[in-house]
C-alpha cells in the first residue's frame, strides 16, 4: 500500500557528487540511523538519484559523504534502499566475478563473494524489510554494505591483484597522488562533512 507523504515535507532531489579512493569517509565505519525523518527519506532520493545518473547497481551513503548506514540499489529491475542493513549467508556457495565501484571509476577486478545474502533492515520510513538476493543482488547487497563498514572491495582481493588493482587506480585519470583528498561539507545536516 503506498504510503500517505507529508504536506509539509519539501526537498529537491540532486545528483550529488561521490566521494573517490582516498577520501577518508570511505573508511571510516558508519553511525546506525536512529532518525527516520525527512533529512533521511532526502538522503535516500539524493542515493537513488546519483546512482542512477552513473548508472550503478549500488551507492552507498558514505560515497556521498554521509556517514550512516544506508544505501540504494538497482539490479535486475529491483530499485530500493536499505537501512540499517545486516546481513547474513544461506550457504557457503561462492561467485567470482567482476565487481568495480563508483568511487574507483574504471576499475574492475574479479571478486570473490557469497552466491546468496540476505539483507534485513528498515526502510526510509522505518519498516522493517527483508531483501533476499542471489548472483548479483547478493554481491551488490555485500559490497554497499562493505562500504558502510568501511571497506572497499579492493580489499577482498587477493595481494597480487590488489597489487594490480592500485598499479591501475596510480594510472587513472582521476587520481591525484600528490594531493590530499579534498573533504566537502555534506549537503545533510546528519553527514560527516569535514569534520570527522
Amino acid at each position: 500500500m503506498p504510503r500517505a507523504s507529508d504536506p509539509n515535507e519539501e526537498f529537491h532531489v540532486t545528483v550529488q557528487p561521490i566521494r573517490l579512493f582516498g577520501d577518508p569517509v570511505l573508511r571510516t565505519p558508519a553511525d546506525q540511523v536512529v532518525d527516520f525523518d525527512a533529512e533521511l527519506r532526502k538522503l535516500v532520493a539524493d542515493l537513488v538519484e546519483t546512482m542512477q545518473e552513473q548508472s550503478g547497481a549500488g551507492l552507498a551513503a558514505p560515497q556521498l559523504g554521509v556517514g550512516l548506514r544506508v544505501f540504494a540499489f538497482d539490479v535486475d529491475d529491483v530499485l530500493g534502499h536499505i537501512v540499517n542493513p545486516q546481513l547474513s549467508f544461506p550457504d557457503e556457495e561462492e561467485q567470482d566475478g567482476p565487481e568495480g565501484c563508483l568511487s574507483i571509476p574504471g576499475i574492475y577486478v574479479d571478486t570473490k563473494r557469497r552466491m546468496n545474502a540476505v539483507a534485513t533492515g528498515f526502510n526510509q520510513w522505518g519498516d522493517p524489510i527483508k531483501l533476499v538476493g542471489t548472483g548479483l543482488m547478493a554481491r551488490c547487497v555485500q559490497h554497499e554494505t562493505d562500504h558502510l563498514d568501511g571497506v572497499l572491495f579492493l580489499d577482498r582481493l587477493d595481494s597480487e591483484a590488489r597489487k594490480e588493482a592500485m598499479k591501475e587506480i596510480r594510472q587513472a585519470e582521476w587520481y591525484d597522488a600528490g594531493a590530499p583528498p579534498v573533504v566537502k561539507t555534506s549537503p545533510h545536516a546528519f553527514g560527516l562533512g569535514g569534520a570527522r
